[in-house]
């Protein structure tokens, strides 16, 4: 693991999530007045959470967590941005959606959760853009075999391994999967600026605002393999397995097709490809 490397992530997300919330207006009442953050995809594979217990790995500023909570489930995130904790506590007290938010570097929280008498949940979610911020997947599949219920089940929505080989143009430049980091000095961006109505909260087109992240930001590709093999090695029994050709709200490309739904495909003419999958494990 690098964890000297995710610190430095959590500098850069400290200063994006402070970029994106501005975007979206006024968070507590949308949420007041019955809004939710979460896409067909992910309901799907969760399943009816009315009463569970649930962790929502790298939560960001809960806006996810919350949009989970309002559907039952007793929802807790887990986030190493100071920024975006600190949101999500104040956006759960001022919607009035209960929810438990905890600052920690991941594998640390999964370190000390995972010991005798540590919390146990029904449900561990984690969603858009998640993985590619972890330095191993072994430790985060093992950590969260075992903070789960005999049961107890791991849901995944990311984006796609292919995606992330793309650049904004969708020429081919990255690599499918690397255990190097690849670094960028300018940090994590404003993507939900990029995104425009994809990612606000009300369906608005975001407000163009310069944008530049002083924190560099490190970043890990894992192909399929990369995810389903340490899942597996962690004795999780795999149910389902989802691929898709459209993007939930992020916007990765120049000239993208926009879906009802805030989804976004590539443009007509060009070959279909595989942009977010999904998975739900269980713990027998």
């Amino acid at each position: 693991m690098r964890p000297d490397l995710h610190d430095a992530n959590r500098w850069s997300w400290n200063e994006a999530t402070k970029a994106h919330n501005r975007h979206k207006g006024d968070q507590a009442a949308f949420f007041r007045n019955g809004g939710s953050t979460l896409h067909p995809e992910e309901r799907d594979l969760l399943g009816d959470i009315a009463g569970k217990t649930l962790v929502h790995l790298q939560c960001n500023a809960g806006q996810d967590t919350l949009s989970l909570a309002r559907l039952g489930a007793v929802a807790t995130g887990v986030d190493i941005s100071d920024e975006a904790i600190t949101f999500a506590t104040r956006l759960s007290q001022d919607s009035g959606i209960p929810a438990t938010f905890i600052r920690s570097e991941l594998f640390d929280w999964l370190d000390l959760a995972g010991r005798d008498g540590g919390p146990r949940f029904d449900v561990a979610f984690a969603s858009y853009g998640a993985l590619c911020w972890l330095s191993d997947l072994r430790p985060w599949a093992g950590g969260i075999a075992r903070i789960l219920k005999p049961g107890g089940a791991l849901v995944v929505m990311e984006f796609h391994p292919v995606m992330q080989m793309l650049e904004v143009d969708y020429s081919l430049r990255y690599p499918y999967s690397s255990p190097a980091p690849l670094s960028w000095d300018d940090g994590v961006g404003d993507y939900v600026a990029l995104s425009h109505e994809g990612l606000t909260l009300d369906g608005s087109a975001a407000v163009e605002q310069p944008f530049v992240n002083p924190h560099p930001c490190h970043e890990w590709h894992h192909g399929i393999a990369d995810v389903l093999t340490p899942v597996l090695e962690a004795g999780l029994v795999l149910e389902r397995f989802r691929e898709w050709p459209y993007s939930n709200g992020f916007k990765p490309f120049t000239d993208m097709r926009a879906l009802p739904g805030r989804k976004w495909t590539v443009p007509e003419g060009m070959p279909a490809v595989p942009l977010m999958f999904g998975l739900r494990a269980r713990k027998p």
